[in-house]
């Protein structure tokens, strides 16, 4: 089958004036356009980049949504409730809760809004902070964030919505406290003002900004990053330039099973730990509970004189997981016929390899991890032969700070009170999350909050008539 290959709108057919504006082509702004289009509007998508997808790309675990019907077909009964206190939990209790409430109540109805257009997440696992398999993703077990942001532009091109590329918006035009335009600069350089009755900022976190990055999290300064270049938190300096609010900034994530040794960032997925993958330190012995949250394993990690890990595995494992192929094919795994070939490698003892190794398999097979308190992601021993590692350390992955918001994704000022026609979600936006994003939670995010976004910029502009 032919890869799919999107061309971007060409820029001779920008308007002067649309009813709404998008800004940002990763899941949130597409969802956004896909939402509002259904409702009678004709919004138009705004790119800076010259791919489409902006960090959906790089998202590999799947979407987190509770109270489903596949998980249902799965003999999985979830609740609302359980999605919501395990999300709190995970953030430390520091979520906006108003916020949490919406998303994870409407989780369910967003994978079924997605399964009527076509983009189907019928297979199921387990991440880190979850003690219930509630992350969808594709029935190939791929990576969800290639396949959603390969499908959102199937529908974007369907339903002829505008989407241009390589267009950077450099202000947000006000009129008192109400959104009223844009200054665009245009892909040979001019400038050009663009007229809008609502915006909706989609452009992602700011992981890829050093200078953000230091000024809020000192500690950070050095440390690689999963993200696109992109992500430079545009859409928090347009909207605080016209006196929106910010919350959380100094909140963080810290992937902490990244591989970095080639000069690139590889984020290694949760799914790989959640299909029943062990990390274990140089000595080749298990140091935490895999699946614990990702600040927690962070930790963990950064407490080893090393301050990185290895991931082990077999192929009855791999099986499960096909993102380990392109691992694989850009030189990421090491091998081993046997774990004392692996062990030899990686430079690990291969008795204490295999020791560790045949006690995690007995933890497995009694469901107990009296040591580390593992309770999922349980289902496979490592005896499968195929064994297999690969390298890792923690990297920048996710900002949970950003704009602040109310559920209905009204852009607020420090005080809270909403700037007319201005609205966020995803990766921009702060609050959800609190301390620490639970993996599968970023998908989730841009779905459920992408369709209110779209909803809600169409209600503005029903009451503007």
């Amino acid at each position: 089958m032919a890869k799919y290959i999107f061309k971007p709108t060409d820029i001779k057919e920008m308007k002067d004036s649309y009813d709404l504006v998008i800004i940002g082509s990763g899941g949130t702004g597409m969802v956004a356009a896909l939402q509002a289009k259904e409702l009678g509007l004709s919004p138009v998508i705004l790119e800076k980049m010259d791919k489409m997808g902006g960090n959906t790309n790089r998202a590999s675990s799947g979407m987190n949504a509770a109270e489903t019907d596949f998980q249902l077909q799965h003999h999985i009964v979830d609740s609302f409730e359980d999605f919501y206190q395990e999300t709190l939990t995970g953030g430390g209790g520091l979520n906006n809760k108003e916020m949490l409430n919406y998303f994870t109540s409407h989780g369910a109805l967003a994978v079924d809004w997605l399964a009527d257009r076509g983009i189907e997440l019928n297979d199921i696992t387990i991440t880190g902070g979850m003690k219930i398999k509630r992350t969808h993703r594709p029935a190939s077990k791929a990576a969800i964030g290639g396949y959603l942001v390969t499908e959102l532009l199937k529908q974007v091109e369907k339903e002829e919505i505008p989407l241009f590329a390589k267009v950077k918006v450099d202000k947000l035009i006000a009129d008192g406290d109400k959104v009223t335009g844009l200054d665009v600069q245009l892909p040979n350089d001019e400038t050009k003002e663009i007229s809008a009755k609502a915006v909706i900022l989609a452009t992602g976190g700011f992981g890829a900004n050093k200078e953000l990055l230091k000024k809020y999290r000192p500690d950070l300064d050095g440390y690689d990053t999963t993200n696109q270049a992109g992500a430079t938190g545009d859409g928090i300096k347009l909207a605080t330039e016209i006196g929106a609010g910010l919350v959380d900034m100094d909140q963080v994530q810290v992937h902490p099973t990244v591989q970095q040794d080639t000069g690139h960032a590889y984020l290694i997925g949760e799914a790989t730990r959640g299909e029943g993958a062990i990390l274990v330190n140089a000595k080749g012995e298990r140091f935490v509970n895999e699946l614990d949250t990702r600040k927690n394993v962070t930790n963990a990690i950064n407490e080893l004189p090393e301050k990185s890990a290895y991931l082990i595995y077999d192929s009855g494992i791999r099986e499960n997981v096909p993102a380990i192929d392109f691992y694989d094919h850009i030189g990421l795994v090491e091998h081993g016929d046997s774990l004392a070939d692996l062990a030899a490698n990686i430079d690990v003892d291969p008795e204490t390899l295999q020791a560790t190794v045949a006690s995690w398999n007995e933890v497995v097979t009694s469901g107990q991890d009296s040591v580390f308190g593992r309770d999922s992601g349980m289902d496979r021993t490592i005896d499968h032969g195929g064994y297999e590692a690969i390298h890792i350390a923690p990297a920048v992955h996710y900002t949970m700070g950003g704009l602040k918001i109310d559920a209905k994704t009204h852009v607020l000022t420090e005080s809270g009170q909403p700037i007319a026609g201005l609205f966020a979600g995803g990766e921009v936006a702060g609050g959800l999350h609190g301390n620490n994003r639970i993996g599968g939670n970023s998908i989730a995010e841009t779905v459920v909050f992408g369709r209110q976004t779209g909803q809600q910029a169409y209600k503005y502009l029903a009451n503007l008539k």
